[in-house]
C-alpha cells in the first residue's frame, strides 16, 4: 500500500514556523513527510531539516521522498520524539530555529488495515504506532482490570459508556480472547444504545481512541516532552503543534501560557518578587483551526487545532 497522508494546516504551519533558508528545523511526526517536504522546499543548501518519527513506514517513505528533492542537509531519524534532546546531541546540533510536532495517527496508519488502528476495518488488535513495542491493543483490552479500562475510556475517550463497555469486555473475554477490531466493535455495540449510536455516530471511534492514547502513552510524551522542545529553541525559533484531542490541546496551551507568564507571585502583588522570567510568547491568542473548505477535503482535519510559541 502507497503511503498516503493528507498533510493538516499545511500553509498555517508553513507560516507558523517562519522559516529561515539557513535555519535548522525538526519535525518530530514525520509521517509521510507532507509538512517535511514544505519546509525543505524553503531551505537552502545551509540550511538542515530533521525528521522523527517511530513508525518505519513513515521513515522508509519519507526517507525516499525527501533524499534527493532538496538542497538543504537532511536527517530522518527512527524514534519518538520523546528523545528529541538525546537525538540533537547525537547529531551534533544545538538550538533549532523551528520544531512541528503533528498530533495523532496518520492516514496511512488509519487505512492500512493490519495495523490495527480503524474501526471500520477488521484486523488484528495492534494499533502500536512503532511496532517494535511487544505490548498491543490486544494486551490491553485483554489484560487490563474492569478499574483500568473504564479509566483508559473515560479519560482518553471521555466515552459516558465507559463502564458498561468495560463490564462487556470482561464477560466477552472470559468466553475467549479477544483478537480483532471487529469483535471489539460488535462488544461496543452491545454495550451503548441503539438510540445514542444514531445519534453518535460510530460507536468504536472514542473506545479505538482511548486504546490507542493509552497504548502509545501518547499524552505522557508530549507532556513529558514540551518544556524540552521549548528549551531547545534559539532566540526567535518556533514550536508549532496540532492537536486533535481536547486533553492534548489542554497540555499544549498550558505549557505555552506557563512559559509566556511564569510568575506565581499573587494578583494582589504590586510587583512580581518569584523572579521568574518568561521564555517566550504565545503567537496564537486562539488556536488555528482548518477553513471550511479544508475540512471539506479532509473530514479527519475537524478537530484540529494549530497552537505556536516563539522563544525570546
Amino acid at each position: 500500500m502507497a503511503f498516503k497522508h493528507i498533510s493538516i494546516l499545511l500553509e498555517a504551519c508553513i507560516e507558523g514556523l517562519n522559516i529561515k533558508e539557513d535555519g535548522t528545523y525538526v519535525d518530530g511526526t514525520l509521517g509521510g513527510a507532507g509538512h517535511g517536504a514544505a519546509v525543505c522546499a524553503q531551505l537552502g543548501s545551509k540550511g538542515t531539516f530533521i525528521g522523527i518519527d517511530q513508525d518505519e513506514d513513515a521513515i522508509n517513505f519519507s526517507r525516499a521522498r525527501l533524499s534527493e528533492a532538496y538542497d538543504c542537509q537532511i536527517h530522518t531519524v527512527r524514534s519518538n520524539y520523546n528523545e528529541f534532546s538525546n537525538i540533537m546531541s547525537s547529531l551534533g546540533v544545538g538550538k533549532v530555529d523551528g520544531i512541528l510536532l503533528d498530533l495523532g495517527v496518520s492516514s496511512f496508519q488509519l487505512d492500512t488495515a493490519e495495523r490495527g488502528f480503524s474501526y471500520m476495518q477488521d484486523a488484528p488488535l495492534d494499533m502500536r504506532m512503532d511496532q517494535r513495542q511487544a505490548k498491543t491493543a490486544k494486551t490491553i483490552v485483554n489484560e487490563y482490570s474492569y478499574r483500568e479500562l473504564v479509566r483508559v475510556l473515560k479519560f482518553y475517550g471521555e466515552e459516558k459508556f465507559a463502564n458498561n463497555i468495560a463490564k462487556h469486555i470482561l464477560e466477552a473475554r472470559q468466553e475467549k480472547e479477544i483478537e480483532t477490531t471487529f469483535e471489539l466493535v460488535e462488544i461496543i455495540r452491545k454495550s451503548i444504545p441503539m438510540k445514542i449510536q444514531k445519534k453518535l455516530g460510530h460507536p468504536g471511534k472514542r473506545t479505538f481512541q482511548a486504546i490507542r492514547i493509552e497504548l502509545n502513552e501518547e499524552l505522557t510524551v508530549l507532556k513529558d516532552t514540551l518544556q524540552e522542545m521549548i528549551d531547545g529553541l534559539a532566540p526567535g525559533g518556533r514550536l508549532c503543534v496540532i492537536t486533535f484531542h481536547s486533553l492534548e490541546d489542554r497540555i499544549v496551551k498550558r505549557m505555552f501560557r506557563d512559559n509566556a507568564n511564569p510568575c506565581t507571585c499573587p494578583p494582589e502583588f504590586p510587583i512580581c518578587i518569584c523572579g521568574n522570567e518568561p521564555t517566550g510568547v504565545v503567537i496564537t491568542r486562539k488556536p488555528i483551526i482548518p477553513s471550511e473548505m479544508e475540512m471539506e477535503e479532509n473530514s479527519r482535519s475537524r478537530s484540529a487545532k494549530l497552537r505556536i510559541f516563539e522563544r525570546i
